[in-house]
């Protein structure tokens, strides 16, 4: 019966993890209500979420969501975005692969370990710049360095100039906000559509050695290339899911260290390893917390329930992670000593994030480099006190307000 009443998400996204709980305490899948009153499922339960991941009878494609395709779901519905993107996260099958095959040229193991240096000449410069701090002045850690991190690392990847990086990432941060009207939905949308559609064209006049050019001279075995649409659809994923989930898992490993310093000396004596906490940090604080959206293509039966034919789906990553049957009581703990630090942040299946490696790089570079420079680095306001990132999809603050204290010479 409490299937049939669903959890309405919280558009303001004020307790992302207490939330995840509610929906769980359902089962592993659980009816759940979007904005504008649309019904849908969330999945919380580990097994589940990997059974569900490599299902092929849950797809990506919009179109297989008889409501949208029959023009029931308004241009302003405020998750419109995450349907018109045209890209190999709402495709599915030969197409999916098309577009997978080709994006991934980009992110082979060789690709990867060849952003190191660039990565580590911006965590560089991030780092320098905050050094120049006035003592004891109170610095969002966020938007100075969690933020800027990511957004030049893919724009740099992805050769977009100086002058049009604003207005690539602006749609990123927005597109994610539950929060927003649907008209504001509707119109940032169209905006970034258009500015990314003018950032192809750029570099189509003007190619050079980045990933956008590759891709705009890719072509298929068959001689075709990426489609406009396909391009611009690209470019939204890549820029988007490139800089908003590192930059939450960046904030949220800092502030874990910060708000736990038994876990910070365990990792000065060595006890635990960077890898640790990354891995933890991913499991108890997954970037994204409700990713939308799949589609049943027929009536499958998961558990105790039905998912209809056309229902949609969101993969509830936050609670996955703190999911007790894999991690028992203490799943919504911090714990880099934890043996089994099992996740499914990255995802699972052939839809599995193309970018982890690169994530998992930056996170590796930047951590590390930042304790180092700022060894006194401290948490400005009580953890209660932090904003929450104004979405039920991320799982995020607004600012990380911190103290950095006397930093220590660069390159010592």
């Amino acid at each position: 019966m409490e299937n049939r009443c669903p959890v309405v998400l919280d558009t303001t996204g004020r307790d992302i993890h207490a939330e995840g709980a509610r929906i769980r305490e359902r089962g592993p899948v659980a009816r759940v209500e979007l904005p504008g009153g649309v019904e849908a499922w969330s999945v919380t339960g580990y097994e589940m979420a990997k059974q569900v991941l490599s299902d092929p009878r849950f797809v990506k494609d919009p179109q297989k969501w008889p409501a949208f395709a029959a023009g029931e779901i308004p241009s302003n519905w405020p998750l419109i975005g995450w349907l018109l993107m045209d890209n190999m996260t709402t495709n599915d099958g030969d197409d999916h692969m098309r577009l997978r095959k080709l994006i991934q040229r980009g992110f082979t193991a060789r690709q990867v370990e060849a952003t190191r240096p660039l990565i580590e000449n911006i965590v560089r410069d991030l780092l320098d710049r905050l050094a120049d701090t006035p003592p004891g002045e109170v610095v969002d850690l966020k938007g100075r360095f969690a933020t800027p991190l990511p957004a030049r690392v893919i724009c740099d990847m992805f050769g977009v100039p100086e002058s049009a990086r604003a207005a690539a990432l602006r749609g990123a941060g927005v597109n994610v906000s539950t929060s927003i009207t649907g008209d504001e939905a509707e119109a940032n949308v169209e905006q970034w559509h258009r500015e990314l559609y003018e950032l192809a064209e750029l570099k189509r006049r003007t190619p050079g050695e980045d990933l956008t050019s590759l891709l705009l001279a890719a072509r298929e075995d068959d001689g075709t290339r990426l489609s406009d649409e396909e391009m611009v659809g690209t470019l939204h994923l890549m820029l988007g899911a490139g800089s908003e989930t590192l930059m939450n898992a960046l904030s949220h490993a800092v502030l874990a260290l910060l708000t736990q310093p038994d876990q910070r000396e365990l990792l000065n004596r060595g006890k635990v390893s960077w890898d640790d906490v990354i891995e933890e940090t991913l499991r108890v604080q997954a970037p994204v917390a409700q990713l939308p959206l799949r589609f049943a293509t027929e009536d499958v039966e998961l558990g105790d329930v039905v998912v209809r034919k056309g229902d949609p789906v969101l993969m509830g990553f936050a609670a996955v992670g703190r999911d007790p049957e894999v991690h028992g009581a203490g799943a919504g703990e911090f714990d880099a000593t934890r043996a089994d630090k099992t996740h499914l942040s990255f995802g699972h299946g052939v839809h599995f994030c193309l970018g982890a490696p690169l994530a998992r790089l930056e996170l590796k570079i930047a951590l590390p480099a930042l304790f180092e420079r700022f060894p006194d680095l401290s948490l400005a306001v009580a953890p209660e006190e932090l904003e929450p990132q104004g979405t039920f999809i991320m799982n995020g603050h607004k600012a990380l307000p911190v103290r950095l204290g006397e930093p220590a010479p660069a390159g010592a």
